[in-house]
């Protein structure tokens, strides 16, 4: 889920409000707050604590919200994941640590120190492009002996390294997820288990309607729906410059652009920009509506 922003220091509340309705109606089993779409590591700490309050508070139990923890201080992911444990939060989400240069071993020692200090249920979270670290398979292997490590989250896109986990996670019976939306399709075929997909923001319903197509058997349908996903990538992802950004800029301009959110905003250092027309998005829209 993004975070809906009307600046750097304030949340957009009646933006998220809607947005939680809006994704919620679409039939998605669960959240995943301050993530990457989210843009947690970027928000100030008081915002973080903010948006899990009011998310568990409006959400009230009606599915599971996941709360990233993802930081380049392993006592501020500590605090985090205790504020989220407070408000209610079923698990948190947890990547490698940014910024410095991480050994092997430092990564083993801060993966086993986190685990022992979190006491809520743990997803891991490999996400290479960001992290510039790689859950390798044997850290991976040792660190699903943990009991709180219930889940993981793969963003790689590499599904060689997608399947080598899958196998890992079927001996402890946990999920494994699938970060690039446009890998949906493949990787429930591969044996995945999910997907946390950014254009479920904006169209909920189109990506619940490619596990349900897959859960039923009918890959035929799920790989035309998949189609879709990637029209949606194409259109609301084309952001030009803006790196990662681009993805987030997307999914926030369609949201104000259909009167959910108030304002596009992305908090610095990333830019707020739309990179589709308005007309680009109807098209999208339409092509959804008729799926």
């Amino acid at each position: 889920m993004v975070t809906p922003l009307l600046d750097d220091n304030q949340l957009d509340q009646k933006g998220l409000e809607n947005l939680i309705e809006h994704i919620l109606s679409g039939g998605v089993h669960g959240l995943f707050i301050l993530g990457t779409t989210g843009e947690g590591p970027s928000l100030k700490y008081s915002l973080r604590v903010e948006l899990i309050k009011r998310v568990c508070n409006q959400v009230d139990g009606r599915v599971p919200i996941l709360a990233g923890i993802m930081d380049s201080s392993l006592k501020e992911s500590v605090y985090i994941a205790n504020i989220a444990k407070e408000a209610g939060v079923q698990a948190v989400v947890a990547a490698p640590p940014y910024f410095f240069p991480v050994s092997k071993v430092e990564l083993s020692g801060y993966f086993n120190q986190l685990l022992s200090e979190v006491t809520l249920p743990v997803y891991l979270y490999n996400q290479p492009t960001l992290t510039k670290l790689t859950l390798d398979v044997p850290l991976v292997r040792d660190l699903l002996k943990k009991p709180n490590v219930i889940g993981f989250k793969d963003s790689s896109g590499d599904m060689t390294y997608f399947q080598k986990i899958k196998s890992l996670v079927r001996e402890h019976d946990i999920p494994l997820l699938c970060g690039p939306e446009e890998l949906l399709a493949e990787s429930l075929f591969a044996g995945g288990d999910g997907g946390v997909s950014g254009g479920a923001n904006v169209f909920p319903a189109l990506y619940v309607d490619i596990f349900d197509a897959m859960a039923a058997g009918n890959f035929e349908k799920a790989m035309k729906l998949n189609e879709i996903v990637f029209m949606v990538s194409n259109i609301l992802y084309s952001g030009g410059d803006y790196g990662s950004g681009g993805v987030i800029n997307g999914i926030k301009s369609a949201l104000a652009h259909f009167g959910i959110l108030q304002s596009n905003h992305v908090v610095s250092p990333l830019s707020s920009a739309c990179p589709f027309t308005p007309e680009q998005l109807e098209l999208l829209q339409t092509t959804i509506n008729n799926r």
